[in-house]
């Protein structure tokens, strides 16, 4: 049996053309157009090239992207006071700051003080509560670009067997209550799970999300099982030649595939997704901000 494999990058892609149709709509109908601000400390090189994909695809779908790029001595008082503005700034539908923060530099703080409605990150205390409540929130991109691609593969979750291996506060707690209120039984594993593998081949549907190379293999997936990998990690190829490198999920692909009924590959799987679900969190902010009907199939 070889596994469907989940084109995350396909997906992506039909989820722009979605959110730039609902635009287009929005402008139209109501002279409306949503604006995204992202906020970028430093010059972390991989933040800096997310930050510029993240800038273009606003852009191409018809929104305002507004970037505020703050040297990485900034003081924590100056980047509230820029929170502050853009929480005032009626242009600005979705606030998103570019994670790692400089260690001067308190996150929670930060991350508290975008106004929830604007937080399209998911990540504000509100937010996740109101998750954790089955309330309408702001849903972190990741998870969310996960349920879209499970629930496209088997339309209801209903009744399904889920386990996250990861507890992480961007992806596994809440990638496990999305799952939950689409009413799977659900099992959050993590490093410290007794007989990881038992608990693994139980699942009919295995997110990894761990930060480990490969740490998921074939032996531990149930036949016919739905596989999503979120892990994205740098690790040595030599047979590319000396220094070089590749990326791979938290899946090793090679065994998993052979087992699994449907597997998303690293790169070309859940990654696209995650820009793609921040463009629809900032349309729907920008939907409710003025009552609106939300974006369909591009919510929890």
């Amino acid at each position: 049996m070889t596994a469907t494999i989940i084109d995350g990058k396909a997906f992506a892609a039909d989820v722009r053309a979605r959110v730039t149709q609902k635009v287009a709509a929005l402008k139209e109908d109501h002279g409306l157009v949503p604006g995204l601000a992202v906020v970028l400390v430093g010059e972390d090189p991989a933040s800096q090239v997310y930050v510029r994909n993240k800038g273009k695809q606003t852009v191409e779908c018809g929104m305002n992207s507004f970037e505020h790029k703050l040297d990485v001595e900034t003081p924590e008082a100056d980047l509230l006071a820029l929170i502050d503005k853009l929480n005032a700034d009626e242009a600005v539908h979705g606030i998103l700051v570019q994670l790692p923060l400089p260690k001067h530099i308190d996150e929670a703080k930060v991350i508290n003080a975008i106004t929830p409605a604007k937080d399209v990150d998911g990540f504000h205390i509100s937010n996740v509560g109101l998750l954790a409540t089955g309330q309408k929130s702001m849903v972190p991109c990741t998870p969310l670009g996960c349920l879209m691609m499970l629930r496209d593969h088997h339309g209801s979750l209903s009744g399904l067997n889920a386990v996250v291996v990861g507890r992480s506060n961007i992806v596994g707690k809440p990638m496990a209550q999305l799952l939950l209120k689409d009413s799977c039984t659900v099992t959050i594993a993590h490093s410290r799970t007794k007989d990881l593998a038992e608990v693994c081949r139980g699942a009919d549907i295995l997110v990894a999300a761990v930060g480990r190379p490969e740490m998921i293999t074939g032996d531990m997936v149930k036949p016919g099982a739905t596989v999503i990998d979120v892990g994205i990690n740098r690790i040595p190829a030599p047979e590319k030649g000396e220094g070089k490198s590749r990326l791979v999920g938290d899946v090793d692909f090679a065994s998993a595939s052979a087992v699994a009924g449907a597997i998303t590959p690293v790169p070309g799987g859940v990654g696209p997704m995650t820009i793609a679900c921040l463009l629809a969190n900032t349309l729907t902010a920008c939907c409710r901000k003025h009552g609106l009907p939300e974006p369909e199939g591009l919510t929890a």
